[in-house]
């Protein structure tokens, strides 16, 4: 258990601020970042912050400390009753249960329902589903704006799955996986599911690849937190909504700092809208019931950058050429060489923002015979070359 931290002497004249934000996941280590980018510009602050999971408990200590500031994640009844009793300001970024009455900065949850409901009607999708967590408030309010767009576009919500993700009530890993697995299988194809995080996105690609379930072409699936690690580890990679945790860990910091200097804002709520959304392969798909244009899709995304051309997707479906064709076109209103062509360059994309590879390393990985033809192609489909793509992104 950690020490009581010790007054600071005053001839430092630092305000000594609690930060109660687990570091064990991206969202909030980005809440943290920007608490960090607040503090650059307030350099009297001496923060005390522990690692810590969103479910650890509280620190003793903080139920009698005599601090003067609180950002909390993990806001429960004890803390708000020793608040009430010591008066120390608390900035509350604890979106899982009620609103206990602080100023709070919270993810615009509605606004990300919304969002997630839209990027699937622009695909096409006209089947949907949605996989949250039990008595978790945050997912109840993302469920209900992605159902209540849906139903203003005509289209419900075809099925929810939950599960607990916390405490005693959590089944066991295997045991949770069959029964989304057996879900999944009776929800009409093909489908849109929106999770509720990237880490009830990846359960669901997990269960689907179990179902011999293609994702996207079958079940599309989109998360949030674009927690770029957990996304690609999935295999296809997580399409996730992108929220904005460090503007959110910032405004935070910046009202608590109005509090601290007895200036109380009239700002209690703020909701902080996401930045977009990460696409990638687990929803880049059109919504489509023609099992021609699902292989032949699904095949592009797994082989393209292996070399293959248009006649290989036509041996893989087995079907004629004039036939693919005109059935992607109809889909997408892509040819079969474009859809291998996106695949490439969004492969090649990921590589050079995220690596040093040389170009023709990145050229050979994507599936281009000659690194001068990847030029060519940038040129031609982004209005840029790779190294200026490169250039761009770091």
């Amino acid at each position: 258990m950690p020490s009581h931290p010790k007054r600071t002497p005053p001839w430092t004249e630092k305000l000594r601020v609690a930060l109660i934000i687990e570091t064990s996941t991206s969202y909030g280590r980005a809440l943290l970042s920007g608490v960090v980018r607040f503090r650059q510009t307030n350099q009297n602050w001496s923060v005390f912050l522990e690692q810590r999971d969103l479910s650890t408990a509280l620190p003793v200590w903080l139920l009698d400390w005599q601090g003067d500031g609180i950002i909390s994640r993990a806001t429960n009844r004890a803390l708000v009753e020793a608040v009430a009793n010591t008066k120390v300001p608390l900035v509350e970024l604890t979106d899982r249960s009620e609103d206990f009455g602080f100023t709070y900065v919270w993810s615009d949850d509605a606004a990300i329902g919304t969002l997630g409901a839209e990027h699937f009607l622009e695909r096409g999708f006209t089947q949907f589903a949605f996989v949250g967590f039990d008595d978790e408030a945050w997912s109840v309010r993302r469920q209900t704006a992605f159902s209540k767009t849906l139903n203003a576009a005509s289209y419900p919500v075809a099925s929810t799955c939950h599960s607990a993700w916390y405490g005693r009530q959590t089944s066991h890993w295997e045991n949770q996986q069959s029964e989304l697995v057996e879900w999944l299988r009776s929800l009409p194809k093909p489908v849109a599911i929106m999770a509720c995080n990237d880490v009830r996105g990846q359960h669901v690609i997990d269960a689907c690849s179990r179902a011999h379930l293609l994702v996207p072409e079958q079940v599309a699936v989109l998360g949030v937190d674009d927690d770029d690690l957990l996304c690609q580890l999935c295999d296809p990679p997580l399409s996730s909504i992108v929220p904005n945790a460090e503007l959110i860990g910032f405004r935070a910091a910046e009202l608590l700092s109005l509090e601290m200097a007895g200036q109380r804002s009239e700002v209690r709520k703020c909701l902080i809208a996401p930045c977009g959304i990460a696409e990638r392969q687990s929803t880049d798909t059109y919504a489509v019931d023609d099992p021609i244009v699902a292989k032949a899709l699904s095949f592009i995304r797994s082989r393209a950058c292996s070399g293959i051309d248009v006649e290989d997707v036509r041996r893989h479906v087995g079907t004629s050429r004039s036939t693919l064709e005109r059935k992607l076109r109809k889909c997408s209103n892509l040819s079969p060489q474009s859809h291998i062509r996106n695949v490439q360059i969004r492969r090649a994309q990921g590589l050079l923002t995220n690596t040093d590879l040389a170009m023709e390393q990145i050229a050979t990985h994507c599936g281009f015979v000659h690194p001068e033809y990847m030029h060519v192609v940038f040129r031609r489909e982004l209005a840029m070359t790779p190294g200026e793509y490169r250039r761009a992104r770091q």
